[in-house]
């Protein structure tokens, strides 16, 4: 990518809003909460603050099909360059929590619409699909069985990767292996939702790839 400047969307639910700031001006340091979006800004920014924008557009409890209804408002007005999407425990979630979720044949429907309108309306776009994750912790470790199913998502979004020409971020067992040598809470601090470590690992992961394959 040979931009002079280049526009980041992150997209998904809680995991990568993180108390983000919805009103705040693109750019200040409240909208980019306190996650992977404010590690992944910190990381770029300070290379070249007239090249690189970070927008967070994470939701709190968002699942696919709340992605596809705001997909218009909150990514194609804002034509990004590259577009990162991390979503899918929500899905399994809201379903053991009150019988809402998104079972497995809607969740692959509904992303592969987002994907195909998406590069219907940004051609050029560039993006990134994050594997959703879970641990063992304090709001899984009752029905962690039922949470594992999150598995089978990610092959899902792993598979629209490589249909799409995207790239595929791994991180699950990158997860799993920082819980065996540390722990889980000190990653996911309830299984679900990173903490300051979590979330600089998947930044971590996250600039490597994006520096890799795309910021060429």
């Amino acid at each position: 990518m040979k931009n002079d400047e280049i526009k980041i969307l992150l997209y998904g639910d809680s995991i990568t809003g993180a108390g983000w700031n919805r009103t705040a001006e693109i750019g200040t340091l409240d909208s980019y909460g306190v996650g992977y979006a404010r590690a992944i800004a910190g990381a770029l920014i300070p290379r070249n603050p007239k090249k690189y924008t970070v927008i967070n557009r994470g939701i709190s409890g968002n699942r696919i099909v709340d992605l596809y209804a705001r997909i218009k408002a909150d990514v194609w007005n804002h034509t990004p360059d590259v577009l990162s999407i991390l979503i899918g425990i929500n899905d399994i979630w809201h379903e053991i929590g009150n019988q809402n979720g998104v079972d497995l044949e809607r969740f692959e429907r509904m992303y592969r619409m987002l994907l195909q309108d998406t590069l219907e309306r940004l051609p050029n776009v560039k993006i990134i699909l994050c594997e959703p994750f879970v641990l063992e912790g304090c709001a899984t470790k009752e029905k962690f069985q039922r949470f594992l199913e999150v598995k089978e998502y990610a092959k899902v979004v792993k598979k629209f990767a490589g249909e799409y020409g995207c790239y595929f971020l791994e991180l699950q067992e990158d997860f799993e292996q920082k819980a065996t040598q540390f722990g889980a809470e000190y990653y996911l601090v309830d299984g679900v939702h990173p903490n300051v470590a979590g979330a600089q690992l998947i930044a971590d992961k996250w600039v490597k790839l994006f520096d890799e394959k795309i910021n060429k």
